[in-house]
């Protein structure tokens, strides 16, 4: 092992919180990992992590010892990207993470592309609607519709959507149209979970009064898509991110509604820990985001 692995080992151990998940991050085994922990440690003459049968702790000297080596792994980063030249390609493996419904809709569908753009690149997508935690699960880029509030993470903003208050033609003829925000009261809604607004729908009328609406929901449900079939399939309203639904509402199997409203809208997010150098990798997949979203 040399210094620079060994270095790169205790970075991995800390963010992740384990010997296994570190392992997955550097694909290397759990077994090699400890066996450059325990070398580090060795030539540092500190114990770095408490072992236990249960949980990894950092103690303070490897607490210590992360703080100080992690600008200088950034300071070597940099540095072979700056020797490398701008011409160079980024490489390596990138991992993304992207809400299920968007990735597999919008972005899944250009990662060839963008693969062909970048050939030494590996792609590692991970679709999840959870929020995750960028260090610990090794992620390089988030990519998110909704709000960001992680103080020490670089959030770019791509694009803004609109949600849309909408339903099928079956469920309005059965239902008949809202014409106002507090005529909703007297319909089906169906809740997306993954809103903090919840049942507490926020929205502005033509003369620009705030009104929140506590809507009647026998469903709510945590996936976007599942709220999008839900409505076209006449289970209630429904209120979805624009950039999900542009093909129902093109062919009519869904309707906005209130449309002399004005909604909430949802940022498109490409977000990055808040490090002094970010590498080539991230940078190029952040830009053709932009590219390609904004």
């Amino acid at each position: 092992m040399d210094t620079l692995d060994g270095m790169k080992t205790v970075v991995a151990v800390v963010e992740t919180g384990s010997f296994t998940a570190a392992g997955e991050r550097l694909n290397m085994s759990k077994a090699l990992v400890s066996k450059y922990i325990g070398e580090v440690e060795e030539k540092l003459g500190a114990r770095l992590f408490n072992r236990s049968t249960r949980r990894l702790a950092i103690t303070e000297a490897g607490q210590n010892y992360y703080d100080r080596i992690l600008p200088l792994l950034e300071e070597y980063s940099e540095l072979m990207d700056d020797m490398a030249g701008e011409q160079a390609m980024p490489k390596g493996i990138l991992r993304i993470s992207a809400p299920v419904t968007f990735g597999e809709s919008h972005l899944s569908p250009l990662l060839a592309e963008f693969i062909a753009m970048y050939p030494q690149l590996t792609i590692d997508l991970q679709l999840t609607d959870r929020k995750i935690d960028m260090l610990q699960e090794g992620v390089d880029v988030v990519v998110r519709i909704g709000g960001v509030d992680e103080s020490n993470l670089i959030a770019r903003q791509i694009n803004s959507y609109p949600l849309v208050l909408c339903a099928s033609p079956e469920y309005l003829a059965r239902n008949g149209y809202p014409q106002s925000a507090e005529e909703l009261y007297q319909h089906t809604c169906i809740v997306d979970s993954n809103f903090r607004v919840g049942r507490h729908w926020p929205m502005v009328d033509e003369h620009g009064n705030s009104v929140i609406i506590d809507v009647a929901s026998k469903i709510a449900v945590n996936s976007p898509r599942a709220v999008n079939e839900i409505a076209v399939h006449g289970g209630g309203i429904a209120l979805i991110t624009s950039t999900l639904i542009e093909k129902e509402l093109a062919t009519g199997k869904l309707v906005p509604l209130l449309t002399q409203y004005k909604m909430m809208e949802f940022g498109l997010f490409a977000i990055y820990p808040h490090r002094r150098y970010v590498s080539k990798k991230v940078r190029a997949f952040v830009d053709f985001m932009y590219e390609k979203f904004a």
